[in-house]
């Protein structure tokens, strides 16, 4: 299941976005904002349901949380974006990356 996240996750939301990937959660997160979309099988999915929500592709950038390990990851193919200097599908930018923990960490852990 695919959901926006605005505020802090309760465990009902949570154990609804884990179901698709067994415990691993992808995430499109919207650094400007401060909210994410979790859950589903593909990050564009995530991306589009943000847009449609009044993101800024610009602010959004995909990647994930795996529960077990507690590990947070930067990669999806959203974030290949040249011409914001993101040549690769990791987020290469720190600043970028530390926005996207803070926010995966305030609402989902």
């Amino acid at each position: 299941m695919l959901l926006i996240i605005r505020k802090k996750a309760d465990e009902e939301s949570i154990k609804k976005i884990s179901e698709d990937l067994d415990g691993y959660v992808k995430v499109t997160v919207d650094i400007k904002r401060g909210i994410l979309a979790a859950g589903g099988t593909l990050h564009v999915d995530g991306e589009r349901l943000m847009l449609e929500d009044g993101s800024r592709q610009a602010d959004l950038w995909g990647g994930g949380i795996d529960f077990e390990t507690g590990d947070i990851d930067f990669d999806s193919m959203i974030n290949i974006r040249p011409a914001q200097g993101n040549r690769a599908r990791e987020v290469l930018d720190s600043k970028i990356r530390k926005q996207m923990e803070e926010i995966i960490h305030r609402l989902l852990k």
